[in-house]
């Protein structure tokens, strides 16, 4: 094992900062008279909404898909393809976002009278998107050589693949949401509101949600074809659930329009009318789908789905979600819920051996964190980046060695620091040492020569001071100030919980002064406090923390509900604690 990082040890101390978002007091006031919640009319205005249309969650709010670039020379490609029974099939992701996308795309065209199956790649064999390889794959696919492939949160760099698609008579559509290369592939049709040209308002739809807005095309193709009557064809909002999982699950940001599509999908599952594979999983992961919340599919539904692609194949958690067979949905759920808590063991492992050979191996750290053992799993690195991450507020990079001998990394970044940009000067200040990279600001993935590993960490390193302009970096938790104390009750918690927040629309956190009546340990490392602000008490915890606080504390919170014997009372989720300023 390897591992690099110049601040001693013992001074890296991740000590965050509060900040507090900036008041926007005239949109909060049009929401207010609009019948908006007061609290909720200010929680939304400081978080960007300024008219109170930019509220409505209902279908009706929805950008229409016809400003998609393309979405209606792919509906007529797809509505061709139905009418001469031409063979489908979809190229998926090996994410819960591909997952889910390849679930919408296989029921609703399968719904439309379409002859569709579906190909994932496999992360460790042919890697991601629509290759040569992949292709390959498709000519020897058991339901046949295809006649067209639907790439679905994947193809728009697949500049290589979709030229071996058309060599072998393969036609392909692209559905995608990821940011295009120089080049762009010679695809039949182009989906995806990133591409050079796309007038849709919202660059923020993740797969699935490209994919769901293609099938609203064809659907709408089909009716003015007279294949359905103006209003008829199959409802197409009972694939809510499966869009609203994998918008969530990518950590896309829930601008208006996503909000709209979260909200639907939760709806669907507050009310018991969800996919079979969607309700295994809630049963497997001892969830109740009856308060379902963004909560529970970024942290209980969506790694299930991500441990297939992980540890094994994807096909498992798409099979999960196109089934109609309660119990083979159950089953394949309890194999995804297996291959997790087999991905949560691998995972504590080598972070703990990441965490020791970073003190083991040197006094000091740097602007980043870079890690490396021959045995880690290469589907889990991704994950232990974005722990260390955590640990040091650094941008990190995690490597297992592939097959083929060459180092796979994932990396995780922080806000201050552009992981694909640092990525990018990296490999222009050292040609060759990257054979290739990809990804965004906060996430990315390379390849490196095994030998090149020593001389790539101080390159990364430099780079990342560079285009920051920091050696070291500290987190801030940006609160929504004092909650009001008419608010801070178990009834407005409940109305906070029935929102959608999430990326890019964070969920409210308060910071008030508070006197510390009782504070003790649980199980030796949660801090259960009661809390006193005027005439209110408050039962807190703090998770994972286990230094005791002074008498009168700065705390950063969530407001929550806790329900103890068919009474529901209001807590505190502690998210940061200090004394106060004086």
């Amino acid at each position: 094992m390897a591992a690099r990082q110049p601040a001693s040890m013992e001074e890296v101390v991740v000590t965050p900062r509060l900040s507090t978002r900036l008041a926007n007091f005239q949109a909060s006031q049009a929401l207010e008279a609009a019948g908006i919640h007061p609290l909720l009319a200010r929680l939304w205005a400081a978080r960007g909404v300024c008219h109170p249309g930019e509220t409505l969650l209902a279908w009706g709010a929805l950008i229409p898909p016809g400003q998609l670039t393309h979405i209606q020379r792919a509906a007529g490609i797809l509505a061709d393809a139905i009418h001469a029974r031409k063979r489908l099939l979809i190229v998926a992701d090996y994410d819960c976002d591909g997952a889910t996308a390849c679930a919408v795309g296989m029921r609703a065209l399968r719904s439309m009278g379409a002859v569709v199956d579906f190909l994932v790649p496999n992360r460790f064999e042919t890697g991601y998107g629509l290759s040569p390889a992949v292709v390959e794959l498709a000519l020897r696919h058991p339901a046949g050589k295809p006649d067209i492939l639907v790439t679905v949160d994947n193809g728009i760099a697949s500049v290589d693949g979709v030229h071996a698609a058309t060599l072998a008579g393969i036609d392909v559509v692209i559905t995608d949401h990821h940011l295009p290369g120089d080049i762009l592939p010679q695809a039949l049709a182009i989906v995806n509101p990133n591409q050079p040209g796309c007038g849709f308002p919202s660059k923020n739809l993740a797969g699935v949600g490209v994919i769901f807005y293609l099938m609203l095309a064809l659907r709408a193709e089909l009716r003015q074809r007279g294949v359905y009557p103006k209003d008829g064809g199959p409802r197409l909002d009972n694939l809510a659930d499966l869009v609203a999982l994998g918008t969530v699950a990518d950590v896309v940001k829930l601008d208006a329009n996503n909000r709209v599509l979260v909200t639907q999908g939760l709806q669907k599952m507050r009310a018991g009318r969800m996919q079979p594979g969607v309700r295994a999983l809630f049963a497997v992961a001892g969830r109740e789908p009856r308060q379902a919340s963004g909560f529970d599919l970024g942290f209980a539904l969506g790694p299930r789905i991500n441990a297939a692609g992980r540890l094994a194949d994807m096909s498992i958690g798409i099979n999960c979600l196109i089934t109609d067979d309660e119990g083979q949905a159950l089953e394949l759920a309890r194999q995804l819920d297996g291959m997790n808590q087999e991905r949560r063991g691998i995972e504590t492992t080598m972070r703990e051996e990441a965490l020791a050979a970073i003190e083991a191996s040197s006094p000091t750290i740097g602007a980043s964190v870079c890690v490396y053992h021959p045995e880690w799993h290469q589907g889990v690195v991704g994950l232990v980046a974005s722990r260390l991450k955590e640990t040091y507020w650094r941008p990190t990079l995690a490597f297992a060695r592939s097959d083929s001998g060459e180092l796979r990394g994932s990396g995780r970044s922080i806000p201050d620091v552009h992981l694909r940009d640092v990525l990018d000067l990296v490999s222009k200040r050292y040609p060759g040492i990257i054979l290739k990279f990809g990804g965004h600001a906060m996430a990315a993935g390379l390849t490196l020569r095994e030998e090149a590993y020593g001389a790539f960490i101080g390159g990364f390193d430099a780079a990342v001071i560079e285009l920051s302009g920091k050696a070291s970096f500290d987190p801030v938790i940006e609160t929504d100030g004092s909650l009001e104390s008419g608010y801070a009750n178990a009834e407005v918690a409940g109305l906070l919980q029935q929102q959608v927040w999430g990326a890019g629309f964070p969920a409210p956190i308060f910071r008030d002064t508070f006197h510390v009546r009782q504070q003790r340990l649980l199980k030796d490392k949660h801090l259960k406090l009661n809390l006193e602000r005027g005439n209110q008490r408050f039962d807190a915890i703090w998770f994972n923390h286990a230094d005791m606080l002074p008498e009168y504390a700065d705390v950063a919170y969530r407001l929550d509900q806790n329900v103890w014997n068919g009474m529901v009372s209001a807590q505190l989720i502690i998210e940061y604690a200090c004394a106060p300023a004086s």
